[in-house]
């Protein structure tokens, strides 16, 4: 974790988005989600924001040896995030999948909202408040997993902006993350407008971060913005391990509260 500040100077924290592809490899061929458990482990992150994470599922419980005893995303958590959330979005016969944030700063609020379209995709902005010790403002955090459909991204985005601003104070520092599916690059004008909100590698170089597929990342689907908040060298994890891991490049960044 972060050290803590100095008195007076605000505090730092790593933030990481990934989307875990419910644990498995490309086309679902191989469990690898205690692999994939470590290689975030090393990463350290303070806050790491996840989707396509399964909260249960009665099939793979029961056929994969090594499937964890806990719900995936408190396996995922263990003692290094002592503090995690997760929003249900996919329910199905078997189980049930949605996004997750893990903490190693207290939550002491989340919600999760469906802004799923009409049709069998479900969607959801899973909200985080957190309480960083030794800094008096508390921080918005907001894992986001958006739709495939040009159309429903729109509203998507229209619906996070509303969230920004009726469930976040003017003033409080707010990470936003995950994948957007904007392979069309819409969404970064629309919540700069709208949220205030800018994206970091657009910031820092000038175009958002190319992270997908994996093996050769050429759409920019999966992206973190800020707001009231600085961002200090932020960058795409290596194709090593993480194209094996997901089919989504994870991003990283130091976050100067």
């Amino acid at each position: 974790m972060s050290d803590m500040p100095p008195e007076g100077k605000a505090p730092q924290l790593t933030v990481m988005t990934v989307n875990i592809h419910k644990g498995f490899t490309t086309f679902n061929r191989k469990f690898i989600l205690p692999e994939l458990r470590d290689a975030i482990r090393k990463v350290g992150a303070d806050v790491v924001f996840m989707q396509e994470v399964l909260g249960t599922h009665e099939e793979h419980s029961r056929k994969i040896a090594d499937w964890p005893e806990t719900p995936p995303y408190e396996f995922m958590a263990d003692e290094i995030w002592p503090q995690h959330a997760y929003g249900r979005n996919m329910v199905y016969p078997k189980g049930h999948h949605g996004n997750a944030v893990m903490s190693k700063f207290p939550i002491v609020h989340y919600e999760n909202h469906d802004v799923s379209i009409a049709g069998p995709e479900k969607r959801g902005l899973l909200h985080c408040v957190l309480k960083v010790p030794g800094y008096d403002k508390e921080v918005h955090v907001i894992c986001v997993h958006l739709g495939l459909a040009e159309a429903h991204r729109q509203q998507q985005l229209d619906l996070l902006c509303q969230i920004t601003h009726t469930e976040v104070p003017a003033a409080a520092p707010l990470i936003v993350a995950g994948d957007f599916n904007d392979w069309r690059r819409r969404a970064n004008d629309i919540l700069w407008r709208e949220a205030g909100l800018r994206e970091i590698f657009v910031t820092a170089y000038g175009e958002p971060a190319k992270t997908f597929p994996a093996i050769f990342p050429v759409l920019s689907l999966d992206r973190i913005y800020v707001r009231n908040c600085s961002v200090h060298l932020p960058v795409v994890l290596p194709r090593k391990p993480w194209s094996h891991l997901s089919d989504h490049a994870p991003l990283v960044a130091e976050i100067h509260l």
